[in-house]
């Protein structure tokens, strides 16, 4: 009798600093591992053989080799493999020319099903690697892990002792046990580069052992600057401490310090990636002809709505009419009194975003505005406003909220193209008095008017104000119904597309124009809720909410989200209308109420309104985009921290994305892997494994 077939399981790992790969077997068993340092080929200009798997010239083929010498390490073949999952920032898309893999999960997954391997019990983890760290912790209430990644600096990752291990002359390895544990020395735990700075600066007056436990210690707040927020609201919780850093005992000893929970660092703590990717390798196995692979469709028909606003768009910003006024506006300014004005707009946020859509003329701007001295402190978008010519108005208007930089910069704009005297700034209040507020916003209305008919030379007829507004009212309406269609119903449009609709923010209101695009718009709606109703139900797929603004210059990371990973976006917050019908008998103390009710003026209000809006829709999970990493008003760190904690309250899991909605040059490398490792979390909770959807049971007669 033959023996059967033995099954091996590959998992690989590929870091931006090192190299992992782990080999199990059918039990679960470790049979071989492996963690060593990636470094460049040596050598000149490499010649391309075209025998990729066998050359190893370039990176691709010297790590080829590397699985290569590995696997007959462990005295298999790659024939023998049964399967292999890979992941790593370092993935890239030629790898499979090189590594051939059945699957590619996120760092953040293969981390936990390492972990989960060794301890079943563990439910809040930490690992350090070469480019970044992360925070995983299982949510009881949610039933699915959550994440937390690093954003853009170095502080909190394998790189910063690296290079503070350059510039002390001595081996990383050697760190740890050179620490002067009582030393009260303290660096930056801000920035990985002026830490390291102050340390070589300090190298000839402090003891090497003091200089390395503020290393080791400032190492250990940034992870927690970084990611810990996520261990707020669990305290004592036991800490898995993996990667490469884990390997330095002092980091974990001031991770104790700070946090006051014990920090346990496993066996295979370096290589924990690479093994849970063998362990997702197997369930993949056990999982093959078993998985509903097909993506979401969508009614196919194209949306006139979308061209409609498309044309509008191009005719707002493109036409020269001398006859109108022209009027600057941020985007909470009411239009309803400038089109009884009867004058152009144009609302310098959206020109900044359908501006950002063309890279090189965003960084021409961006070059134009650093000149004048404006740098990334200032919001990109209104960077974008500095470096640009634009032609002046005959008036401005602006809110000093949210966003009180923007309020700033167009006063400097109204300087420098010589309107100051036409500039009209609107005080709206939070004010726990509505009503006070209510009359305070009112009359700076008035006043703006009061100011625009001087300079244009006629007075604002209010009989016209009055129609502006009941045209807002129509427009909202199919607005509201629109909405609640989509709430109501499976997927019927790609949210990726429809987050540029961004309706709260259009300069329509007020226009038969914004009510016809939102009434085709509705009946579109209907046509497709019948159309995916023969398809879907609503707890077939994911339901994502999309908070705040998307990167203008690139839609990928919404089509990820969509299309490669199946998770439909069903609502986008710029789309969200919910204030009540103006009174056209009182336009402007109803407009003053309206901007009362916008979330984007008061956090704690779009907290709650979120939330409510959550039960109603049945979501599943909500994205919130931060432009300008946590600095804009309209998604700042205190927002984040209330949204979690309102989110958490019914059990809804958040993604927070870190980035900036105009300057792609400063993209965080993590985006994908934080987009990937939230999808898998809600394809665990959802499907019971984090690859999707199963097939449907065939019930056997």
């Amino acid at each position: 009798m033959e023996n059967p077939k033995k099954n091996y399981y590959l998992g690989i790992d590929i870091g931006s600093t090192t190299f992992k790969a782990v080999l199990i077997s059918d039990d679960g068993k470790v049979l071989h591992s492996t963690y060593q340092r990636t470094r460049p080929v040596e050598g000149g200009v490499i010649a391309c053989t075209g025998r990729c798997t066998s050359c190893g010239r370039c990176n691709m083929g010297a790590i080829h080799k590397t699985v290569e010498t590995f696997l007959n390490e462990a005295g298999v073949t790659d024939s023998d493999l049964t399967c292999t999952v890979v992941t790593g920032s370092q993935i890239v898309e030629d790898t499979k020319r090189f590594i051939p893999f059945d699957f590619q999960v996120s760092e953040v997954s293969a981390h936990v099903a390492g972990a989960k391997h060794l301890h079943p019990d563990v439910d809040a983890i930490i690992d350090c690697g070469g480019q970044d760290s992360k925070c995983m912790i299982y949510n009881e209430k949610m039933g699915m892990w959550l994440s937390m990644m690093s954003g853009v600096c170095a502080a909190g990752t394998g790189s910063y002792l690296d290079s503070v291990a350059a510039k002390l002359g001595i081996p990383v390895e050697e760190i740890a046990e050179k620490v002067n544990y009582e030393a009260t020395v303290e660096f930056s735990s801000v920035c990985a580069v002026l830490s390291a700075t102050s340390i070589n600066k300090f190298k000839n007056r402090i003891p090497l052992g003091d200089l390395l436990a503020g290393a080791c210690r400032a190492q250990a707040r940034s992870i927690l600057n970084g990611v810990g927020q996520l261990l707020l609201h669990h305290p004592g919780k036991k800490i898995q401490f993996q990667g490469g850093v884990a390997s330095n005992g002092a980091v974990a000893y001031y991770m104790k310090e700070i946090t006051g929970s014990e920090i346990i660092v496993p066996e295979y703590h370096q290589v924990m990636g690479a093994l849970g990717a063998a362990v997702l390798a197997k369930q993949f196995t056990d999982l093959k002809g078993k998985l509903a692979m097909a993506k979401v469709e969508y009614e196919p028909t194209p949306q006139a709505s979308v061209s409609m606003r498309v044309n509008s768009t191009r005719r707002d910003f493109l036409t020269r009419d001398k006859s109108k006024p022209l009027v600057w506006r941020n985007l909470f300014f009411p239009t309803e009194i400038l089109h009884a004005f009867g004058a152009r707009i144009k609302t310098l946020e959206t020109y900044a975003s359908l501006f950002g859509r063309n890279p090189k003329r965003v960084k021409a701007a961006l070059d134009v505005a650093a000149r004048k001295g404006f740098d990334q402190q200032t919001c990109s978008f209104l960077r974008i406003l500095e470096g640009i010519q634009q032609e002046a108005p005959a008036f401005a208007v602006s809110t000093s909220q949210p966003c009180q930089q923007g309020e700033r910069i167009f006063a400097d704009l109204a300087q420098e193209y010589g309107f100051s005297d036409r500039f009209y700034s609107l005080q709206t209040p939070v004010n726990k008095d509505e009503d006070l507020a209510v009359e305070q916003i009112a009359a700076g209305l008035d006043e703006s008017i009061s100011q625009m008919e001087k300079a244009f030379g006629k007075k604002l007829d209010r009989a016209r104000l009055a129609e502006t507004c009941e045209l807002s009212n129509q427009a909202a309406e199919f607005s509201r119904k629109s909405n609640e269609l989509r709430w109501t119903s499976p997927p019927l449009i790609r949210g990726s597309q429809a987050i540029y609709n961004s309706v709260i923010f259009s300069q329509l209101w007020g226009t038969k124009e914004l009510v016809d695009i939102q009434k085709t718009y509705y009946e579109e709606l209907l046509m497709k809720k019948e159309w995916a109703e023969k398809r879907y139900k609503i707890e077939d797929t994911h339901r994502l909410l999309w908070l705040h603004l998307p990167p203008f210059y690139n839609s990928n990371y919404l089509d990820l989200i969509e299309d490669t990973y199946n998770a439909p976006i069903v609502f986008e917050e710029t789309n969200f209308v919910g204030w009540k019908p103006l009174d056209l008998a009182d336009p402007l103390r109803s407009l003053a109420r309206r901007m009362l009710s916008s979330g984007f003026l008061d956090p704690k209000l779009r907290v709650e309104y979120v939330t409510k809006l959550s039960k109603i829709a049945k979501f599943t999970g909500c994205v919130l985009y931060t432009h300008g990493f946590g600095r804009c008003s309209m998604a700042d760190r205190p927002f984040t921290k209330w949204l979690r904690e309102g989110l958490e309250k019914i059990g809804l899991p958040l993604l927070v994305l870190e980035g900036d909605c105009m300057d792609a040059s400063i993209d965080p490398c993590s985006t994908v892997t934080k987009i990937t490792s939230f999808v898998e979390a809600l394809n665990l909770k959802k499907y019971g494994n984090l690859f999707g959807r199963l097939l449907p049971k065939i019930e056997m007669i």
